[in-house]
């Protein structure tokens, strides 16, 4: 007599048995899936924009992302000093907020739309310093 355990013949499973299923039977595409919400795709886009913008003083970016399986659609509303390479500053936007979401989003990012809400120059700074001491 033996007293290694036999092994059981191949036949019909017991009832349960397909809930009992390994993690190794189901593929890791198919055990679930992670969503990052818009807001927070926003929130980097925002972020990268203030990244790319060192020494802006005026109000923060703001970004709106709508997101469709990986790909985002980016929008960000800027204000930005004037005079100055206006071009130069949207490229560097563009180009940082789509590394940034591709890099910590993991989507792709096929377009980033800049807004440019107000330009600052140094003339209408001080004008609005005189027009406030006057009061």
């Amino acid at each position: 007599m033996s007293t290694l355990p036999q092994a059981t013949p191949p036949g019909p499973a017991a009832p349960g048995a397909a809930a009992r299923a390994t993690p190794h039977a189901v593929a890791a595409a198919d055990r679930g899936a992670t969503r990052i919400a818009d807001r927070v795709v926003a929130k980097i886009a925002a972020q990268a924009a203030r990244e790319a913008l060192p020494g802006s003083t005026g109000a923060p970016p703001q970004a709106t992302v709508t997101v469709h399986h990986d790909i985002a659609r980016v929008r960000v509303s800027l204000e930005l000093h004037y005079p100055s390479d206006l071009a130069a500053q949207c490229a560097a936007v563009r180009s940082r907020v789509t590394r940034r979401v591709e890099e910590y989003a993991q989507m792709s990012v096929p377009e980033v739309d800049i807004d440019i809400e107000h330009l600052h120059s140094a003339h209408t700074r001080t004008a609005a310093g005189r027009d406030r001491r006057l009061r």
